[in-house]
């Protein structure tokens, strides 16, 4: 069974380890989750990238057209420079220096033939940045620009042009078109008026298709540079989750390598974090799997060194028994049935052993400790020719199983009577305290070596200075710890060689109850 449970368990391990292949394997999905991922903020970032180059670029357009605007509101005398006003020092420096080119500049024009000469003054001083244009518009109708040369969308009978002639009142905005080599067009209008008459029109407008082509040439050099980058983060990410699995493939490695006569087999643990947790959870699963492997082996060899003894003593007799003589047969049927007997008690012992570990093993009721230590003493009277003494036997109830505490006691009294002559003293009692009950069984015998006190307590386990070879298979001490286990409480051992022996059985006053599964 062992066989078949090792070789599946080891067959899933490996399946979900090994995949089904390299599309389906962990480093493969890592890395396909990563290019998901890494393209799908590619794809959401140029655009915001593209869009948000194209705002700053607007805005600052639209800064520098605002600044033009107010330099020409200063010389045309809509705006009077104080100490207070907004000009920072580049645009009151661009106002003197108007002035100081041309004298036209210098006064306000109160004709129509005086606002002419000041836009011919104006746009002749000026040169705009490209993609900007000066355009001055005078009875509703195109007057000059500079530059001269225009797209044929500010043509000077262009619906456009013909829009800003007829404006009242500062303007400013957005025009968008559907020729990529103008692009939109961002503009600010402002009405010039003469003797509070609206005469011309002053507009300074900017076409975006230079700026947007700059940042669509800038945008895919980030595609081609993010692209290189992103290729190389894969390689390395690659490499990466390599290195990040190696724990698993050695985990894989190393489950292909066990065998049920090899569990030796550990996965190096290097580092930390969760992959780290995962090779010392497996090696902590394989020493338990190991300690339970070789307890296992070691209770089959034991169980069967212990049965092999008495089916060989009967064997032998029942082949010389003389079946003509009548006391012969007797004889051997007693010495067989004697035999048997101690096989059943064995297999008992170990039918109560495995129970132990069953929700349903102990039948709890509530026990008069004054009465139920009396009547273990009582009992114990019973085992062997000994000085027997009733320590102590105080008054109280304890909720526990009446028959598995009382073979606990028993067990310990009849291992102390295996361990005593007649001369020496074996003492019973209980006591209550700290929230616990203790139970011992004290005798004058001859000791346990220090050695052998932890042994002992394991299955087949005897003492090994013993003078006398005890009549069980060396189960007493486990079923006592068993039954003490499965009341949530412990056993002690207290020995010195030549001097004696103290067992202490010590639970808990309300036990702890196994939760039924």
């Amino acid at each position: 069974m062992w066989k078949n449970l090792s070789k599946q368990q080891l067959k899933e391990i490996n399946h979900s380890l090994h995949g089904k292949g390299f599309l389906w394997a962990a480093r493969s999905r890592i890395l396909f989750w990563y290019v998901v991922i890494i393209t799908f903020i590619f794809i959401v970032s140029i655009p915001a990238f593209r869009q948000a180059l194209y705002a700053r670029v607007n805005m600052r357009v639209r800064e520098e057209l605002t600044e033009k605007m107010e330099i020409f509101e200063e010389l045309i005398g809509d705006k009077v420079i104080t100490d207070d006003d907004s000009l920072d020092t580049e645009e009151r420096d661009a106002v003197a220096s108007l002035r100081e080119a041309d004298q036209r500049l210098t006064k306000l024009p109160s004709s129509k033939r005086e606002l002419k000469e000041f836009f011919d003054a104006y746009l002749g001083n000026q040169l705009p940045q490209d993609d900007t244009f000066l355009i001055a518009l005078i009875d509703e109708k195109f007057y000059k620009s500079s530059p001269r040369a225009r797209p044929e969308i500010l043509d000077r009978g262009s619906k456009i042009i013909r829009n800003w002639a007829k404006i009242t009142q500062l303007e400013k905005g957005e025009i968008p078109t559907s020729n990529n080599d103008v692009g939109d067009i961002i503009y600010l209008a402002k009405p010039v008026k003469i003797n509070n008459k609206i005469t011309g029109v002053f507009v300074i407008a900017h076409t975006t298709a230079g700026e947007r082509g700059e940042v669509l040439e800038a945008v895919s050099v980030i595609i081609v540079v993010s692209s290189l980058i992103m290729f190389l983060a894969l390689m390395l990410a690659w490499f990466a989750s390599g290195k990040t699995l190696a724990p698993l493939r050695a985990l894989s490695k190393t489950a292909r390598k066990i065998g049920e006569s090899d569990l030796n087999q550990r996965i190096p643990v290097q580092g930390r974090g969760e992959l780290a947790e995962l090779a010392m959870t497996f090696n902590e699963m394989m020493d338990r799997l190991q300690a339970a492997f070789i307890s296992q082996r070691n209770f089959l060899n034991d169980a069967g060194h212990e049965l092999r003894t008495p089916i060989t003593i009967i064997r032998g007799h029942l082949e010389l028994m003389d079946n003509t003589n009548p006391e012969e047969i007797g004889e051997t049927l007693t010495i067989v049935m004697d035999e048997l007997d101690r096989m059943s008690r064995f297999v008992n012992d170990l039918i109560l052993l495995a129970k132990a570990e069953r929700p349903d093993f102990l039948l709890l009721e509530t026990v008069d400790l004054q009465v139920f230590t009396q009547e273990l003493f009582t009992k114990a009277q019973a085992l062997a020719e000994r000085n027997w003494l009733l320590e102590s036997a105080p008054k109280g109830y304890i909720l526990a199983d009446r028959q598995r505490l009382t073979q606990a006691i028993m067990n310990l009294a009849q291992n102390a009577t295996q361990h005593t002559k007649k001369t020496d003293t074996i003492s019973l009692g209980s006591a209550i305290g700290k929230g616990h009950v203790q139970f011992w069984v004290r005798d004058t015998g001859e000791g346990i070596l220090f050695s052998d006190q932890q042994r002992i307590f394991k299955r087949f386990a005897r003492a090994t200075n013993s003078r006398r070879r005890s009549e069980g298979a060396g189960l007493g001490l486990s079923i006592v710890q068993a039954i003490a286990e499965a009341h949530a409480g412990k056993v002690t051992l207290e020995s010195q060689l030549g001097i004696g022996t103290t067992f202490t059985v010590a639970l808990p006053l309300k036990p702890l109850q196994k939760k039924k599964d």
